[in-house]
């Protein structure tokens, strides 16, 4: 405001005296005027620098000490936080319902009936082996997850090994099946097993690609970690390119690394991205030694690899390099 008062006194014409009916009065006048009209665009020039030179003073007095910038501040970054959180939110509730909760059951004998109420009996009649996770391939029953959570069902010759699937159905529906061995890939660590759904809709997972992630995106790892069903954990791509051991002893390559908590339950559950598209599949992590607990350096098979091998152990049961 300063600086605008100044400017109105620069603008402010001076008094000229005297008289205007000589010749010399009129040019003396004239080069005054002159004068005056320069002295104008000069001070307009001034004063708009001015202006910008004193706008910028009063920004910098502002981002330095007002309280008003300050809460402004917190609040585009309260702002910012919500949203992220939402878009996580909204990630799991679109994703989760194609999760399934496997458990491994061993029968202390064989049932005489042959439904699944009696096969899938945990009394003390069945023993639990193991849990794992999947997802849902297909609106068929399908589900893919790790050989290695069903490797007992994969090879039992004694008939008393069984596989129970939790899952939710497309209306929010809890159930839970047998899961049939359909086909396995140990080179891969991949089986899929399928269900009877039978009047009920199924959500299937959606698949994105792993060519083209990269080191830094956000991941998000779904699963049952020590049967803690529909468990969140997040992180980022911190590898790409990994190998990591097969349960035949080859080595997997191409594997994703990531940090987001991958424990003892996730194996089989799906690796998603920032849209909940499924871009691998949990596999194994390093743990602290004696600890069991993950390091922080956990790995999946891409999803790229997925897609190639699954349509062969639906429609074959085994790998297409195991036919020939």
């Amino acid at each position: 405001m300063v600086v605008l008062g100044a400017l109105r006194g620069i603008l402010s014409p001076p008094l000229v005296q005297g008289s205007a009916s000589s010749s010399s009065s009129s040019d003396s006048r004239d080069s005054t005027n002159k004068s005056l009209i320069l002295a104008r665009r000069r001070a307009v020039v001034f004063g708009s620098t001015s202006v910008v030179v004193a706008s910028l003073l009063n920004l910098h007095n502002f981002n330095s000490s007002s309280p008003l910038f300050h809460s402004a501040i917190a609040s585009a970054e309260e702002d910012v936080l919500e949203k992220e959180e939402g878009r996580i939110v909204h990630v799991f509730q679109i994703t989760s319902p194609s999760v399934v909760f496997i458990k491994d059951l061993e029968l202390a004998k064989i049932p005489k009936s042959s439904s699944n109420d009696a096969t899938l009996n945990e009394d003390e009649n069945a023993k639990v082996e193991g849990t794992g996770s999947g997802f849902i391939w297909d609106k068929f029953g399908h589900i893919v997850t790790n050989y290695h959570v069903v490797d007992k069902l994969a090879t039992d010759r004694s008939g008393l090994q069984r596989c129970k699937v939790f899952l939710i159905d497309a209306g929010g529906n809890s159930l839970y099946r047998e899961g049939k061995i359909i086909g396995f890939d140990p080179a891969y660590d991949l089986a899929v097993l399928k269900v009877d759904v039978e009047g009920h809709e199924l959500k299937p997972a959606v698949l994105g690609t792993s060519r083209d992630l990269r080191v830094g995106q956000s991941c998000y790892a779904i699963g049952n970690p020590y049967g803690y069903e529909n468990t969140l954990t997040t992180g980022v791509v911190s590898g790409l390119g990994r190998e990591i051991p097969s349960p035949n002893g080859r080595a997997i390559r191409g594997a994703i690394q990531t940090d987001a908590a991958i424990n003892a339950g996730n194996s089989g559950g799906p690796l998603i991205d920032s849209y909940g598209h499924v871009i691998g599949v949990n596999t194994a992590t390093f743990t602290r030694k004696g600890t069991g607990v993950s390091s922080g350096v956990n790995f999946a098979i891409p999803i790229d690899t997925v897609v190639r091998t699954v349509p062969y152990l639906i429609v074959y049961g085994t790998p297409y390099s195991d036919r020939f």
